[in-house]
C-alpha cells in the first residue's frame, strides 16, 4: 500500500492553485477498510427486537426470538406486581417504558429469588439471567 503525505507547505500551496489547477491535483485515496468478520463458528450478535416508546417487551426465547408480550405503561399499575401468564415466561427483554423496571424470576415478586432493575431509558437485554416470571415498574 502507498501512502502520501502532504506537509503543510505542500497544502498551503494547493489552496493557492486556481480552482481548476487543485481540480487536477491527484489525492490519495482512502483506504478500504473491510468490515469485521464474525470469527468462524461463531454468531452475529442478535438484532434488536421491536419494541415502541413507552413499552416493556418481553421475550420467550433469548436474542429477541419467540413469542413476545408487550406491556404498555399506560396499562401498568406502578410499583404492582405484573406476573406473566403460567408457564410464559421470558428470556429477553426491551425496557423503553422511561422508568426503571424489576425483572423477577418469581411470579410473585418475591425478593428471595433472583432479580434485576434495568433503566427506563432505552435497555435492550438479549438474554436474562435468569427466567424472567414477573416485574415491577417503579417511578422515576
Amino acid at each position: 500500500m502507498r501512502t502520501t503525505v502532504l506537509t503543510t507547505a505542500a497544502l498551503a500551496a494547493l489552496c493557492l492553485l486556481a480552482p481548476a489547477a487543485a481540480a487536477s491535483v491527484p489525492r490519495p485515496a482512502a483506504p478500504a477498510v473491510p468490515a469485521p468478520a464474525a470469527p468462524s463458528g461463531q454468531a452475529a450478535p442478535p438484532r434488536l427486537g421491536s419494541c415502541a416508546p413507552g413499552e416493556l417487551c418481553l421475550w420467550a426465547k433469548p436474542g429477541f426470538t419467540g413469542a413476545r408480550q408487550v406491556h404498555e405503561l399506560s396499562g401498568i399499575d406502578i410499583e404492582s406486581c405484573v406476573p406473566l401468564p403460567a408457564g410464559a415466561g421470558a428470556q429477553a427483554l426491551a425496557n423503553r417504558t422511561g422508568r426503571p423496571v424489576t425483572a423477577y424470576q418469581s411470579a410473585e415478586c418475591a425478593e428471595t429469588g433472583e432479580f434485576e432493575t434495568y433503566p427506563g431509558g432505552g435497555t435492550w437485554v438479549p438474554q436474562t439471567p435468569y427466567r424472567v416470571r414477573a416485574f415491577k415498574v417503579w417511578e422515576n
